[in-house]
């Protein structure tokens, strides 16, 4: 296997918005060990042996073996793509936001670029797993989605996939027999490649998935749901994540470009989401995490804290800390270590 890791190529959005890949750690870790049987193709920093542009757009694709139990896992994460697994054999933990299950042979699995997933719990099974990640230009839910330029669906097939892929969210499904074959198909074609000689057999591999897929959906009596495309969803999952990053100095109009959206919309959902403005909100998500540092860590001073909490100045801090909580910082520091004594 060449090059296992690669330097990272961010996504950048129109708005400016940039994301990077997954470095699959973990994974790469359990290779090197020779936990697991390997062999991907993929590029930018998932593990493998280098696509190159022949087939731009498809990040990633291959499997992994394990023939006894592994003491390694797939952490909560999102990928840079829709992501299609397959479990030919064996078992598998796995979860996508709120649902976990476990997966057996036969199973099928489809997240999308903005959803949590992860494998293991926390370690993953044994069996033969695989996965293809394909591009579609898009990280929130409410985005039209753009697929590679190779993909030879005609308009109408196009466009129906999209509509069933973004308003359906069903993490798994039973793969049908041509599914499966698809899979060992895209075994043998990986094996044999050498330097991206496959090229044109892996897109026709990818091209019949997707046919596959149309198939398997017209099976599966899909219930439709027009609210998970809505742009008040992309602006809530934004608002939830926003806590994991609250010292980045944001402005309202980075934080609409995160959501992949204007500042107005991004304003109005905000209010209707919250009753705050985006400022607002950001500002109590600030407070909150300075009160439980003011208690966790009585040797740091306010001043440190306003920094660390994401304000620029402690002035502002001590201001706004006592409007919303009716008393200085280091009041209230005092009036927990009372109520605690």
């Amino acid at each position: 296997m060449n090059n296992i890791k690669q330097g990272i190529v961010p996504f950048k959005e129109e708005n400016g918005s940039i994301y990077y890949a997954d470095t699959c750690l973990p994974l790469v870790d359990a290779i090197q060990r020779e936990k697991v049987e390997f062999k991907a193709l993929a590029r930018h920093t998932y593990p493998g042996d280098r696509l190159n542009d022949d087939t731009k757009g498809l990040n990633t694709i291959g499997y992994w073996s394990a023939h006894e139990a592994q003491d390694w896992g797939l952490d909560w994460h999102r990928n840079e793509g829709v992501e299609f697994h397959f479990l030919e054999s064996g078992h598998m933990p796995y979860a996508v936001e709120t649902t976990e299950t476990e997966l057996f042979p036969g199973d099928f699995t489809i997240t999308r670029p903005w959803q949590q997933h992860k494998v293991g719990n926390p370690h993953v099974g044994v069996g033969k797993f695989y996965w293809v990640i394909i591009d579609v230009g898009v990280r929130r839910p409410h985005q039209s989605w753009t697929w590679p330029d190779w993909i030879v669906l005609s308009d109408d097939d196009l466009n129906r996939l999209n509509l069933l892929l973004r308003q359906n969210e069903q993490p798994v499904w039973k793969a049908t027999a041509k599914i499966k074959t698809c899979f060992k198909q895209i075994n043998q074609t990986i094996h044999q490649d050498v330097n991206g000689s496959s090229a044109s057999k892996l897109r026709l591999h990818i091209n019949e998935l997707l046919i596959h897929l149309l198939d398997m959906f017209d099976k599966g009596n899909m219930v439709l749901n027009e609210s998970l495309t809505d742009s008040m969803r992309s602006a809530k999952q934004f608002i939830s994540e926003l806590s994991n990053n609250l010292s980045h100095p944001w402005t309202i109009e980075e934080m609409a470009a995160s959501s992949g959206l204007g500042a107005t919309r991004f304003t109005h959902h905000c209010k209707q989401l919250t009753n705050l403005t985006p400022m607002q909100l950001l500002t109590k998500k600030r407070i909150n995490w300075s009160k439980r540092l003011l208690v966790e860590n009585p040797n740091q001073s306010a001043t440190q804290i306003a920094y660390t909490c994401g304000f620029a100045t402690s002035q502002y801090f001590s201001t706004v800390f006592k409007k919303q909580e009716k008393c200085s910082p280091q009041e209230y520091r005092v009036k927990i270590k009372v109520e605690v004594v």
